[in-house]
């Protein structure tokens, strides 16, 4: 079978799946071009020219083009994924990709915002909003509700109408994985997407608009690069390193969480975490929650 057409049914299975979110599909596809594109270079178009060697090749040319540890480890893991379904399938004799090792991630922290820097950033997106502008006042319900309920953006994009329970205050999320989990809105979130129900949606809509929460200019619903443009726009002058998207918010309400005494348990559920592993990141940047720590049960501090 041709590698092109053996990628193409690859990604097409599991699109059917939907475990992956659109992003990351397309993630899949590039990376996967890569090894397509050398393989081709190589004159080994056919499926049944893959190896162990071949792809050991490979990822020698990908490491030496210059590109960060990070994203060799999703081009190795996305390979990976797909040799063993070509195994799986019958269409090639073994898994081999599973010779190929990932370079260690990068030990990176998340960066977070105050409180104070996070209540300055809502002083004036409320600003904004008090002069009724039906975008300024959608764009006070996205933040609310990110840092509220420690949203992903894929997630808060892929809200419907439906999701916010007004009465019991959480929010219904499809999550990572097509995982659905409930999460909980606090009461300024609340306050904000009932104003903008009440008084902006409807200054939105078009025919495109559906059953989408959140709405564009042109009625459709938000998209994940205008949220990003949104946020970082927001957080430019704030301090900290790091991106300045979305996943700031995230960060930030995880934290937070933490240094006013949540167990770590709660906040890998709001969070929608597999692993433990991935919430206990956090403790790493609760200095405020250590230092209490420290002051209450230190001898001599």
């Amino acid at each position: 079978m041709d590698i092109s057409r053996a990628i193409d049914r690859y990604l097409d299975w599991r699109a059917s799946k939907r475990d992956l979110a659109d992003h990351s599909l397309k993630s899949y596809s590039a990376d996967l071009a890569s090894l397509r594109r050398h393989l081709e270079a190589q004159s080994q178009s056919d499926i049944s020219s893959l190896s162990s060697e071949s792809l050991r090749e490979w990822l020698w040319a990908e490491s030496s083009s210059g590109l960060s540890p990070t994203t060799l480890r999703r081009r190795v893991s996305s390979v990976r994924g797909f040799t063993k379904y070509l195994h799986q399938q019958g269409l090639v004799d073994a898994d081999y990709g599973i010779v190929l090792h990932q370079p260690k991630a990068p030990k990176r922290l998340p960066r977070v915002l105050s409180e104070e820097n996070l209540n300055e950033v809502f002083d004036s997106l409320q600003a904004l909003a008090d002069s009724g502008d039906p975008i300024a006042v959608r764009n006070l319900a996205i933040v609310e509700l990110l840092y509220s309920s420690a949203l992903r953006v894929s997630e808060l994009c892929g809200l419907d109408l439906g999701a916010i329970d007004f009465a019991e205050r959480t929010v219904k999320v499809r999550g990572k994985g097509d995982r659905e989990r409930m999460a909980p809105v606090g009461q300024p979130a609340v306050t904000a997407i009932r104003r903008y129900l009440d008084t902006a949606r409807g200054h939105l809509l078009s025919g495109h608009s559906k059953e989408a929460l959140f709405l564009s200019r042109q009625g459709r619903r938000v998209n994940t690069r205008s949220v990003y443009e949104l946020i970082a726009s927001l957080l430019g002058e704030h301090p900290g390193s790091g991106p300045r998207g979305p996943h700031t918010l995230r960060h930030s309400a995880a934290t937070h969480l933490l240094d006013h005494g949540a167990d770590l348990r709660s906040v890998q559920e709001m969070l929608g975490h597999r692993s433990l592993a991935t919430t206990e990141l956090y403790t790493h940047v609760s200095v405020d929650r250590l230092k209490r720590a420290y002051d209450q049960a230190h001898p001599r501090a």
